[in-house]
């Protein structure tokens, strides 16, 4: 067992393949459908969306998927990040738990999203993409893709929550610095967003209406533009890989193996990149690793949504996929974890849910706002809203141990870091942060109104 605070590994060590997950699932995927058919979707159809490339890695049946050495290159800005060993944290707990955290703050967006990011405006790219367009919650996600569209030389349009874009004016900022175009979503840009903003001129915005906004504007380019998307589908999950393939190798220097890794879930993307690879380990080399998703109690799609079909956006333009979810008209309450107000959750997530491979439970805001402002205090950086949901959940691990008297061997994955969102941390410093919840009587209209596997095929 290692006491260094810091685990680091040369660049030599930054993967050289992503691993995909839906390789390894007992489980056969479902189909992802046409929203206007309701059949499978055919390459073609994905092909106004997506570069070839990607949409083949989201079919993809192999287990290893090789990263271009142009990516890798340009991932060497900023990977590998450090594992931190939480001891000052761990000393404030009075715990017997060692806690670590992978720090994906480190990159240049302040998030892990620059590992998708990356590889997105590559393919994109190298397939003569000549713009994307793409949502944005809190605007870590339009941070990262911002920077990945300078490097590659392509416009972008951002089309962000609206309530994310009052709340955090400065990651609007930054990703105007890297010359794309932000637009408060709704907008009267597009047909979806007009509908919207007729029903109701003061919507606060969801990521299901950004989604619509953005997926329009690429459909209707005719090919000129594509649509990027930061988490859900299974290669953007591929690419997070990085980060849980980099911790295994880390917590071996540590001479320690996790009881339990934890992330945030808003659609899955940094939860899935640490703890895919420990699932890996589960499945195939008898490891007995707890996997720990920890989602906001506003927008519960794991522990209170359904397992069914549904629309990935609320115009209904985007591929229907089986998933955890809340309806795709589900407006998510103005909670300032902008990045986890998703109505769905990741297909592959959701399937490793349904199959009792991963765990997952709901936290309310001001709890995770007291559990960021501790580790603020006692590791010197001020998690993301977002990120600080998993150290909630890892405080409360470390606590149990406390309690028991149990060593355990924490790992959770420190997301992003919160140095632009100071207005939420002032909104719980001066006691204006509220908690929300969802009525059951909400919850069963959700219920009553799913599933749309009514008509649709089974997997």
């Amino acid at each position: 067992m290692s006491d260094q605070y810091r685990l680091l590994l040369n660049e030599s060590d930054i993967p050289r393949q992503w691993y995909n997950a839906v390789a390894d699932s007992p489980a056969a995927p479902a189909p992802v459908l046409n929203p206007q058919t309701k059949e499978p979707v055919t390459p073609e159809f994905l092909s106004a969306l997506f570069p070839m490339e990607l949409i083949m890695q989201e079919v993809s049946s192999d287990r290893f998927i090789d990263i271009p050495e142009e990516v890798r290159e340009i991932y060497k800005l900023y990977r590998p990040t450090p594992l931190m060993r939480a001891i000052r944290l761990e000393k404030a707990l009075g715990t017997p738990a060692h806690i670590y955290y992978k720090y994906e703050g480190a990159s240049p967006s302040g998030s892990h999203k620059l590992n998708t990011a990356i590889p997105q405006a590559y393919f994109n790219k190298i397939s003569g993409t000549k713009a994307l367009t793409t949502e944005t919650g809190a605007g870590q996600w339009g941070t990262a893709l911002s920077i990945s569209c300078s490097f590659f030389d392509m416009p972008l349009e951002v089309y962000m929550v609206r309530v994310s874009y009052d709340q955090k004016p400065y990651r609007r900022f930054l990703m105007e610095a890297y010359n794309a175009q932000v637009f408060a979503s709704p907008t009267n840009l597009t047909q979806s967003g007009r509908a919207i903003l007729a029903q109701d001129p003061n919507s606060p915005g969801s990521l299901g209406i950004a989604i619509s906004e953005a997926v329009e504007v690429a459909a209707l380019s005719n090919g000129q533009k594509k649509y990027s998307l930061g988490s859900v589908l299974n290669h953007v999950l591929i690419h997070q890989s990085v980060i849980g393939e980099e911790a295994l190798k880390q917590m071996d220097m540590a001479g320690e193996y996790p009881d339990v890794v934890i992330g945030c879930v808003g659609g899955g993307s940094n939860f899935a990149g640490i703890a895919y690879p420990f699932l890996r380990e589960n499945l195939r080399n008898g490891q007995r690793t707890r996997l720990l998703a920890v989602e906001p109690n506003a927008t519960p799609s794991l522990t209170r949504g359904v397992y069914d079909f549904d629309y990935g956006d609320t115009a209904k333009m985007a591929p229907i996929v089986k998933m955890h979810t809340l309806g795709s008209d589900f407006i998510p309450a103005p909670i300032h974890a902008g990045g986890l107000r998703y109505h769905g959750m990741a297909p592959s997530l959701s399937s490793f849910y349904d199959q009792g491979l991963i765990e997952a439970i709901a936290v309310p805001q001001i709890s995770t706002f007291e559990a960021g402002l501790l580790f603020a205090k006692t590791e010197a950086i001020l998690p993301a809203p977002e990120s600080a949901h998993a150290i909630r959940a890892a405080i409360d691990e470390a606590l149990k141990a406390k309690e028991t008297g149990e060593k355990r061997v924490i790992l959770f994955n420190l997301s992003g870091h919160g140095n632009f969102d100071l207005s939420s941390y002032n909104a719980y410093l001066s006691g204006r942060l509220v908690d929300y919840d969802l009525p059951e009587e909400q919850i069963s209209s959700i219920r009553e109104h799913l599933p749309l596997s009514q008509s649709a095929p089974v997997a």
